[in-house]
């Protein structure tokens, strides 16, 4: 694949704390500074390979040349992924799982979801008329966990909704900490597949009807390439990876009240309620705003790219947030600037907020058409369903944390019904 070239090399014996410090910024900075898309460094003692752009991209989601089976580290296995899980899946097992996620996303599925979470946004708004002041990323959560739970049949008493919410979000937003918020996110993770398991029992003993259309029971009842079912723990991993990362759209809604309120001359070009504007808008959201700071591979054999050396079983991070603020793929990347999709071709290598591939057969991310449908409804909602005011607050985003959230998690108040 080219004439041998040396890769550039970070200095130095572990590079992990600098990864903590740095945060979303952590790839991106060194792509400046060595001028490069393509470097090595040294993260969890041992040689990490990092990549940039949308070249880069598309070399990463080559299943020929990257696994996944082995990628995440432990810390995310016992929070956010789970283990079992299609993420962490090859080949045509991997290929086999995901077709299961992707028989979820039809049109007609699609369309009731958003209109789940239409009726949802309107019940929270009727609440919140008697409120002095709401956090916006708080009720989100749980606006999100009855969304989910709804469009996928799993039952969710109105007493459980805080709980389960909390579980749910406790996954993605301890992926990245240390120390006990760490440990909060595995004892959610441990809870909350011990709930799924026991839905997944009821079901396949018949003690709980649930409709065939419903990933609960589309799940529950899924066969392997040997064609035996799924173990159930392997089941509730894999239903939570529909739950979690509906309930992790709670974070776009509060991005997305954010850019509502940061660039209201933006927002002035919505009142005309065109559907084109809306979508760039939360596109726009999706890739000014930090989400996933990075995606992580492993080398499947060795191999020679642009004369960069690629030896098997090295850890390899492709950096989405630099991507989606490469200055060779987006004019102007840190402005805010919807218009900007009007030209955009829908590469799956250049926008990679959850991701980059394809969806059917590489590791793009199967609900992204959830997050854009649901995010679209949000959008229409906090723009023309409901009045509000946006109080004085700290509303700085920490490039470190992951979710990277607005310090005061969005409080508005004075909310009334259109």
């Amino acid at each position: 694949m080219g004439e041998r070239r040396t890769m550039p090399v970070e200095g130095g014996l572990d590079h992990s704390i600098a990864l903590l410090k740095e945060g979303y910024h952590f790839i991106l900075n060194r792509r400046d500074r060595y001028d490069t898309n393509v470097f090595k460094t040294k993260l969890l003692a041992q040689d990490a390979i990092c990549l940039s752009g949308k070249e880069s991209a598309t070399l990463f989601y080559d299943t020929n040349y990257f696994r996944r089976s082995d990628a995440a580290p432990k810390r995310l296995k016992k929070t956010l992924f789970g283990q079992g899980g299609v993420q962490g899946l090859d080949g045509e097992e991997h290929r086999h799982r995901k077709a299961m996620f992707m028989s979820l996303m039809t049109k007609d599925a699609l369309e009731e979801i958003s209109n789940i979470t239409k009726k949802q946004w309107k019940q929270a708004a009727k609440n919140w008329e008697s409120e002095k002041e709401i956090i916006l990323y708080e009720e989100a959560k749980q606006v999100m966990t009855k969304v989910a739970c709804a469009w996928t049949g799993v039952p969710l008493p109105e007493r459980d909704l805080a709980k389960r919410a909390e579980q749910l979000a406790d996954m993605f937003e301890s992926a990245a900490a240390i120390g006990p918020k760490h440990w909060k996110g595995r004892k959610a993770r441990a809870s909350a597949e011990k709930w799924i398991e026991d839905l997944i029992e009821n079901v396949r003993n018949e003690q709980l009807a649930v409709s065939p259309d419903r990933a609960l029971y589309t799940f529950s009842w899924h066969k392997d390439l040997e064609g035996n079912l799924l173990d159930k723990k392997t089941v509730a991993v894999e239903l939570l990876n529909l739950l979690r990362p509906i309930v992790a759209i709670a974070v776009y809604v509060c991005l997305t009240g954010l850019a509502i309120h940061q660039f209201p001359n933006v927002v002035a070009k919505l009142e005309s309620g065109k559907d084109k504007d809306h979508q760039w808008f939360i596109q726009e959201v999706r890739r000014f705003y930090p989400f996933f700071p990075f995606a992580a591979a492993r080398v499947k054999k060795d191999f020679t790219w642009n004369g960069f050396s690629f030896e098997e079983g090295t850890l390899t991070l492709l950096d989405l947030y630099g991507t989606n603020h490469d200055p060779k793929i987006w004019e102007n990347p840190y402005s805010f600037q919807p218009e900007r999709f009007h030209e955009w071709k829908g590469s799956p290598f250049d926008f990679i907020p959850q991701g980059g591939g394809e969806f059917d057969l590489g590791h793009r991310c199967a609900g992204e058409w959830i997050t854009l449908d649901i995010m679209k409804v949000s959008l229409k909602f906090l723009i023309h369903q409901i009045d509000y005011e946006v109080p004085k607050q700290d509303l700085s985003l920490s490039m470190v944390k992951m979710p990277s959230l607005p310090e005061s998690k969005l409080v508005i108040k004075n909310i009334k019904c259109v």
